[in-house]
């Protein structure tokens, strides 16, 4: 398979809001696709019968189950909060629009 067009580089920097030189789109753009081609390279692998893992070594660090508890209350979550108004953290805005 070519791999010189299997990800457009200049749409993904446009919708992330990146500029980019006509190098860094070049560059970036065959770094890319060398890892697309490798990804490629891993559906020729028989793996019928193989049990999906959510991680590829066994995890020791879980120390408890994860069930549903008791809630902090309201008051108590706050509390040490540099800010709280009206029962919730007040934090300062980051964002500017979604656009």
């Amino acid at each position: 398979m070519e791999t010189e067009n299997l990800i457009d580089v200049a749409y993904i920097a446009g919708l992330a809001k990146i500029e980019l030189t006509a190098e860094e789109e070049a560059r970036f753009t065959r770094d890319l696709n060398q890892v697309l081609g490798y990804v490629q390279q891993l559906n020729k692998w028989d793996v019928e019968g193989v049990e999906p893992m959510y991680h590829p070594l066994p995890v020791y660090d879980a120390l408890r189950r994860d069930v549903p508890g008791e809630s902090l209350p309201n008051a108590a979550a706050v509390q040490n909060a540099p800010q709280a108004q009206d029962g919730q953290f007040r934090v300062p805005k980051v964002v500017e629009s979604a656009h």
